[in-house]
């Protein structure tokens, strides 16, 4: 678990020491990005490393049902992150769509997860987008939405992300469980 907690943390720092440490970041210019691109890289290591070497500690046992739900809010998750709320019109004024998408797959998959480890790790980041939220908009309170785009781009989006989402299940299947109930 510690390797898991390591990575959580590393997370957390690889995104908020832009604003944590605001003068440190400025002197180091680009060179800050790649330090932040290694610190986030060596996160997602060590979370899949210390998630799949934890032991299973089930704290509850999710109903079916869940899966559903689930899968439905790693969709809109996917679309959230994609360019549709910046080219389209639907989530045009959400200022944060990106982490709101991450805070929805985060919680998706702690409905389907009742374990000590997908606690801490689907638990911690969906803390952390929520945290992450708070100090954009504190550093950076003034914000304005894009120019609105079009349905037609939302649908293109929409599709593009079930696309997405297949694709992503393929690989969850490979990986581990298959996300998809029979």
């Amino acid at each position: 678990m510690t390797l898991l907690i390591l990575g959580v943390l590393l997370w957390v720092a690889g995104h908020m020491w832009k604003r944590a440490l605001p003068d440190m970041r400025a002197r180091m210019g680009n060179g800050g990005k790649g330090v932040s691109a290694l610190i986030i890289l060596a996160s997602v290591v060590a979370m899949i490393y210390g998630y799949r070497m934890a032991p299973v500690v089930d704290l509850w046992y999710p109903p079916t049902w869940t899966v559903h739900v689930n899968n439905l809010l790693v969709l809109i998750a996917i679309f959230l992150m994609s360019p549709a709320p910046r080219k389209g019109k639907l989530f045009n004024n959400m200022r944060h769509p990106q982490l709101a998408g991450f805070r929805a797959w985060a919680f998706a998959h702690l409905l389907v997860n009742g374990d000590l480890a997908s606690v801490i790790l689907f638990g911690g980041l969906f803390v952390w987008a929520v945290g992450e939220v708070a100090v954009i908009n504190r550093a950076e309170p003034d914000w304005t939405p894009t120019q609105t785009g079009t349905i037609a781009k939302d649908g293109m989006f929409l599709v593009a992300s079930v696309v997405l989402l297949a694709a992503i299940g393929w690989i969850h299947a490979w990986l581990g469980p298959w996300p998809f109930p029979g």
